[in-house]
């Protein structure tokens, strides 16, 4: 009787569910074919660990800048398509600040306000790191999410305020104006070259099984600033009485002005606690990949929506898990593909996971 029963609920569940069903099969080659690789050679352990580290860095990024586009999206209702070019923003004044405190007195202060446009001075040349000039980078991690937060606020006054109780679609196309119009004006002011920022960071070395997986002062600084970011935000969400207005105003807006919540303070506050968590991350990618560039954010942009989709709109734990599980796969994946579309692959994950879980990963928990 339990043989029976238990392939009827199998037969019933492949009938009612066949994409899971396929899903898996997929799933099981895969890891056989890693296993495989393992078992002839092909790949080694040092390998696989050395990428599921660049998933962690690059997930923690995408988590913390994820924060404030669900954020903005939870508690304002719109997709906002300038979220990466606050990154952008928030990097190039927190670089340009880092560039001048390291390098005054050794070049053009002019060469050094522009981050080296041109190649007129290099990070390299300046010995930039966490722990050859920690000053210069901390005062550049607070610089960077300074303006991202006056930058937000002075957008919203100016362009989002009017036209906040406009659908949608009206806001939506506003901040793809607002993103064009910020990303070009940075590429007038600090040039479209990619410049290196850093000099090679000291790295160590974690034996595993049969090899090295190096992690540098860097990757650390990476990790300590985006996990006390993140407990920050929960502490803030949890504890706090402006935490629990935006977690109110993001369930009911019309029920939280009924109610008293001061909604404007909340928004004001969404776009501080956004736009500081955006630029933090801005400078923080910049300082982990070693490179900017004026489209650097734009770039991110697309992984960031998929991370909060994934997690969940509207989700903050959700943004944060989607991040992570957007970076590793994009790191990952070369395991199986090469490595130009590694970010298709990130994308390719979020639909399949959205075909099980349409909701997200955290559907249904706004805000928090």
């Amino acid at each position: 009787m339990g043989i029976a029963e238990t392939y009827s609920r199998g037969r019933r569940f492949a009938i009612e569910r066949p994409f899971v069903l396929v899903l898996a099969v997929i799933a099981a080659v895969l890891i056989g074919d890693l296993l495989l690789g393992i078992a002839t050679g092909q790949t080694q352990f040092a390998d696989i660990g050395t990428l599921v580290w660049d998933g962690l860095m690059r997930g923690l990024v995408i988590g913390l800048a994820g924060i404030g586009l669900s954020m903005t999206y939870s508690i304002l209702n719109f997709a906002n398509f300038s979220h990466g070019d606050y990154i952008t923003a928030g990097a190039f004044s927190g670089w340009a600040t880092t560039y001048l405190i390291a390098g005054l007195g050794r070049a053009d202060v002019g060469a050094l306000l522009l981050v080296g446009a041109g190649g007129s001075v290099y990070g390299g040349a300046l010995d930039i790191g966490m722990l050859s000039t920690p000053l210069a980078v901390v005062a550049g991690i607070v610089v960077a999410g300074g303006f991202a937060i006056v930058l937000s606020l002075a957008v919203d006054r100016t362009i989002f305020r009017p036209v906040r109780n406009e659908d949608g679609i009206t806001l939506l196309i506003t901040s793809i104006g607002v993103a064009f119009a910020l990303r070009y004006l940075m590429q007038f002011v600090f040039g479209s070259d990619v410049r290196g920022t850093t000099a090679q960071p000291p790295s160590m070395g974690l034996y595993l099984v049969d090899g090295t997986v190096f992690i540098d002062a860097h990757d650390i600084t990476l990790l300590v600033v985006a996990a006390g970011l993140m407990l920050g935000v929960h502490l803030l969400l949890q504890r706090t009485k402006l935490g629990k207005a935006m977690r109110a105003m993001a369930d009911n807006q019309d029920l939280a002005l009924i109610t008293g919540i001061p909604t404007e303070r909340v928004v004001r506050a969404t776009w501080v606690i956004g736009g500081g968590l955006t630029g933090v991350a801005g400078y923080m990618f910049i300082l982990w990949k070693g490179t900017l560039g004026f489209n650097d954010g734009w770039l991110l942009l697309l992984l960031i929506f998929a991370a909060v989709i994934l997690g969940g709109i509207g989700s903050i734990y959700g943004a944060i898990t989607g991040g992570l599980v957007i970076g590793l796969t994009a790191s990952m994946s070369v395991l199986w593909i090469p490595s130009a579309f590694a970010r298709a692959a990130a994308f390719v994950v979020m639909i399949v996971i959205l075909l099980v879980k349409p909701s997200g990963l955290f559907s249904g928990r706004a805000t928090a």
